[in-house]
Parts: C-alpha cells; structure tokens; sequence
C-alpha cells in the first residue's frame, strides 16, 4: 500500500476517534453524576436504539476479524465459532433478558442479592465479573493491535504496542467522561458502521462468484490447501480425543457464556421497562444473526480469493483475513479501489473495537464500583454520598482496568482474538451463569450456596487457563519457553462450567441456612411482572 492510501487510512481512524470523542464530550455535558445516568444512561433508551446497542456491544473485533480468520484458516471448524456466537442468544433471550431487567439494578449482582446475605455474595460476583471483563478486553486490544500494524507494514510489533496503550487510553476517556449515555451511542454508530461494512463485502464476494454458494466454497476448499477436507469437520478440532474435547468445551462456553458477560447484561438496565428490553433483544438478534451469517461468507471468500496460505501468511492467527480480503475486492493492492475499500474497513474495524472496549470498561468499572467498593465501605457513608462517592470510585476503576487490559494485551500479541473471547466466555458461563440461574430459579438457593458456585466457577477456569497449553508448552502459548501445561485443552469451559453448577448446588445443600421461602417467592413474582422493578 502506498504512502497517501496509509494516509487515507490513517486519517479516517482520525475521523472515527473524532466523532467518538464529540459524542463522549456531548454526553459529558448532560450528566448529573447520578448512578442511574452513568450505570444505565437513565433507562431512557427505545428497545431500537437499545438492541443495535446490544448488537454493537456483542459484535466485537473478535468476530469481525478473528472468527472470518478461523474460517479463512480452518473452515467448517472456524464456521463453528460463528454458529456458537448466534445460538447464544436465544439461551439470553429465553432464560435471562426479561427477568434480569425486572429483578436488578446495575449488575449481576443486584440480581442474585435480591435474597440473599449481600456483602460476601457481591464481593465474590463483583470479582467474576471484573475478571470476564478483562479477559474480553484483552481480545480486542490484540484485535487493534493487529489491525494497526498491518496498516503500517504487517511487522511492526511498536505499533501494535503503541495502539494497545492508545486504544486503553481513549476507553478509559469514553467510560470516564461520558457514562453509559455516551457509552451506548457510540455503540450504536459502529453497529450501523459495522454492518454497512459487512454487508458491502459480503455483496462484493458473492458478485465474484455470480450469487452461487457452491462455487464459493468450491473455491475456498480449492485455494485452502486441505482439499474437501477444508469443508468438513476436523482441521482444527479433529486428529485426537483432547481436540475433540476442546471443541466441545469451547461450543459450552460460547452458547452459555453469553448470558453471564457482564456487559450484555447491563445493557438490560437501559431501558425502561422488561417489554422494553425482551423487544431489545429480539432486534439484537436479528442485527447479530445478519452478521454472522455475513462473517462466514467473508471467511470462505478471503479462502477462495487470497488462500489460506496467503491469510496466514499476514497473521498466524488469521486476524488480518477481512482487511486483505477488502484490498483484494477493490481491486489489489497496485489499484485505487482496493486500499481504499481497505481503509474503510479498516476504519470500521477500529470504530468497532473502541466501542466493544467502551462497553466492557463500563461494566467492568460498575462491578467495581457498585458491587466491591460499596460493599467494602457500608459502614462508612451512607445514603446519597456514598452514591456520589460510587460514581467517582466508577471512574477511576476505569482507569485501573484500563492499565491492567493494555499489560495482558502487550503480552497476548500474537494470539487469536476469537480464541481469546472463547475464554472469556468460558469464564462468563463458569461463575456467573450458574449463580444466575440458580438465583432465579431454585426456592433452596442461599448465600453459601452463591459464594461456592462463583468461586467454584471462577477459580478452577482461571487456574486451567494458567496451566493449558495456552500459557506454556506450545509453540504458539503465551511463554512458549516454558512448560507447565498439565490441563490438555485449551477451553477450560468442559470442566469448569459443570463446577460451578455443582458447587452451587454443593454449598446449599450443605448450609445450615433455612431457605428464604417468601424472598424467592417475592423475586418470583418480581422477575415474572415487573412489580417493584426500578
């Protein structure tokens, strides 16, 4: 690519930075330093606005460049992450979207102390739900990072550091200055952006093969290097039983993770009534079921157009296939058409992840907040100081996880972003999903009972995340020069995930705690109507 196209490039990042910043600055103007405002932008969104919100917070870097990049590389096993990503929602919108909204607050933990003892069981879930965070964090600081550094020549390791510490940079501006009304309009600009852009390549791939799918995948399995085999099951998840474990671990983790990242449920809390966020989701999975539809036609068409080879060839992990896909369509690299369509998608990219980041820093920033300072200090303040003084403690725990997503970032470079979110979500279904349902659903559930299910969930993901062939042990691990990787998956979500269900059920049956029958009967009857709802 040329010197004025990486101008061109450059300068739309600009523009996206800039309009991001307008809106943040616009919002910062309005607000009143209430939690209401910043947690949940003053319930004052239409389940419209508020489910391409939800489509923008969901639709992350991960599944624009990561999961075409696994299809590009693996095929029919990639396409898998796709087909997880999208069966997820209905698991969100049968079990958990209405009565979420009914029976909480701010976060997951409203939700699940609504009869319980609060303090221990908000400390526990408030620190699950800042570790799902970051974890998702990092995956779209190494997505930026990628992106970056092809722009400016595909090698440069100082750019992809240099845009992980910017992008942490400006999500801590966004979370800080503009709350959750600034929050969830920018995420409503990059899913307009983001499915304008897929829906451009898409169209451009099938008119290079005249509208017929078969030949498209005809000639992704031609240009793969596997042959027929690129459209079957077992290039990535076949050859051995620990593969095909580590396939279903990981189909687990996306189908029940969704419904316990902390994020996607704060974003129940922005509307103003359960209809109203039940209609949100319904427009969310329309939005969202577009997309991933759109992503595997683009990771088959970067397979059929550029090869396999030529994907990996840019990015081991295949984060860069849709960027050189879009340089291919318009025309290559000696055109004008090509880097330019190369840089609005680029553009799109970027706006996409600086708006997944703003999303998760918020909630991640609420957990501390709302759930671990405000436990910690209920003996102090009380009543609307403490409130206040919650909304500041917001602010600079955005700073702080900030600071601790650009670390792992710079340390997980070279890792594939898709596969990142994967863990992420296994952590999200192992300690928050368990505790939810058990919460909504079981008379007998107590306090014991939460505490176990959080930190038998939380605890034993983590700790098979540190020794899986992740971290060490393998060539592409994050210290391949070591090797203490005694857990053979990658995804701990098969082991983890049953845990947490278990020591749920362990730590209630086995607590001298009588059952709080008229409490569950009143959350009952809260998370079915509505009644008292906030």
């Amino acid at each position: 690519m040329t010197g004025s196209h990486q101008t061109l490039t450059l300068l739309l990042f600009g523009a996206v930075i800039a309009v991001t910043l307008a809106i943040t600055t616009w919002a910062s103007r309005r607000r009143r330093g209430s939690p209401e405002e910043f947690y949940a932008g003053g319930r004052l969104f239409s389940p419209m606005e508020n489910g391409f919100a939800i489509a923008g917070d969901y639709m992350s870097a991960a599944s624009f460049l990561g999961i075409s990049g696994l299809i590009a590389l693996y095929g029919y096993d990639g396409m898998l992450y796709a087909v997880g990503f999208l069966v997820a929602w209905l698991v969100v919108l049968l079990l958990v979207a209405e009565l979420v909204r009914n029976c909480g607050r701010f976060t997951l933990a409203d939700v699940v102390t609504a009869r319980l003892r609060e303090r221990p069981v908000r400390i526990a879930s408030g620190i699950s739900c800042v570790t799902v965070c970051v974890l998702y964090l990092v995956a779209q600081m190494v997505g930026a990072g990628s992106l970056v550094a092809l722009l400016l020549g595909g090698t440069s390791g100082a750019a992809r550091s240099w845009t992980v510490i910017g992008v942490g940079a400006l999500m801590v501006v966004y979370v800080s200055c503009g709350g959750m009304r600034a929050t969830t309009w920018i995420q409503i600009v990059k899913a307009v952006l983001l499915l304008g852009g897929a829906l451009t390549l898409t169209v451009l791939v099938l008119m290079r093969f005249g509208g017929d799918i078969a030949a498209l995948l005809s000639g992704a399995a031609e240009h793969s290097g596997h042959g027929r085999d690129f459209l079957a099951p077992g290039l990535r998840y076949g050859g051995g039983w620990t593969h095909r474990l580590d396939f279903v671990s990981l189909g687990l983790a996306l189908v029940l993770g969704t419904a316990g990242l902390p994020h996607i449920l704060s974003r129940f809390y922005t509307v103003p009534t359960a209809r109203a966020a039940r209609r949100s989701v319904v427009w969310s999975i329309v939005l969202i079921g577009a997309f991933y539809l759109m992503t595997i036609v683009l990771g088959f068409g970067a397979a059929a157009l550029l090869g396999s080879g030529t994907v990996r060839g840019s990015d081991p992990a295949g984060n860069t296939a849709v960027p050189l896909l879009s340089l291919e369509l318009g025309g290559g690299a000696g055109s004008t058409g090509g880097p330019v369509l190369f840089a609005l998608m680029a553009a799109v990219a970027f706006a996409t992840i600086l708006a997944v980041v703003a999303g998760i820093t918020l909630a991640s920033s609420a957990s501390v907040a709302h759930d671990l300072y405000a436990s910690l200090s209920r003996r102090g303040k009380g009543g609307k100081g403490r409130r206040r003084g919650e909304v500041g403690v917001a602010r600079i725990a955005a700073a702080g996880v900030g600071v601790v997503a650009i670390g792992l970032g710079l340390l997980a470079q070279h890792l594939n972003v898709a596969f990142l979110v994967g863990l992420a979500f296994a952590v999200a279904a192992a300690a928050n999903l368990p505790v939810l349902l058990y919460a909504l659903f079981w008379r007998r559930f107590n306090t014991r009972g939460a505490i176990w299910s959080v930190y038998g969930g939380l605890v034993p993901a983590v700790a098979l995340v540190v020794f899986s062939p992740v971290v060490s042990g393998a060539p592409g691990a994050l210290f391949p020069g070591f090797d203490f990787a005694v857990f053979p998956l990658e995804n701990p979500g098969l082991v983890a995930i049953p845990l947490g269900f278990l020591c749920g059920w362990l730590g209630t049956v086995t607590s001298r705690e009588a059952p709080d029958a008229a409490g569950h009967a009143v959350t009952e009857v809260r998370s079915l109507t509505g009644a008292g709802a906030v």
